[in-house]
């Protein structure tokens, strides 16, 4: 399964840790960039992710950021993203299960390698609850 990847340059080194644990556990994962530590600006990167999964080419993806917050704001302007900020194992698995998140977003400044990778772990091993929560993601797009 091919899961996009980015990041800016806070969340540069993160994200290569990341793929290299996406393809131990048998993804392939689609690097967006950035593929340097030089500084870039966020959105450069969250919009050809963005774009991408709305197209389902692939279909999921991970963003991240110093805080995750610029990602998320950027990525959630499209309008069949659903990209979701987490910190922890329970946020990650609660995105995907509440809210289908779509693409996960991790917070590179405020997170170990470790816990980004349980958190990611935990949204991939995750299944979306639907129901009350699908009427809910329903009522989002404008």
């Amino acid at each position: 399964m091919k899961i996009g990847v980015c990041s800016d340059h806070a969340g540069f080194e993160l994200k290569c840790r990341l793929i290299g644990h996406l393809r131990d556990m048998g993804y392939e994962p689609v690097d967006f960039g950035t593929f340097s530590p030089e500084s870039i600006d966020y959105p450069d990167v969250a919009h050809p992710l963005a774009a991408a999964v709305e197209k389902g080419d692939p279909a999921i993806g991970i963003a991240m950021c110093g805080t995750g917050n610029g990602m998320a704001i950027t990525l959630n302007k499209h309008q069949k993203i659903r990209a979701g900020l987490a910190w922890d194992r329970k946020i990650g698995e609660l995105v995907k299960r509440h809210n289908n998140a779509n693409i996960l977003v991790l917070p590179a400044r405020f997170i170990s390698p470790e816990e980004a990778m349980a958190t990611a772990d935990a949204w991939l091993d995750t299944e979306f609850e639907g129901g009350r929560h699908q009427r809910r993601i329903d009522k989002i797009p404008l």
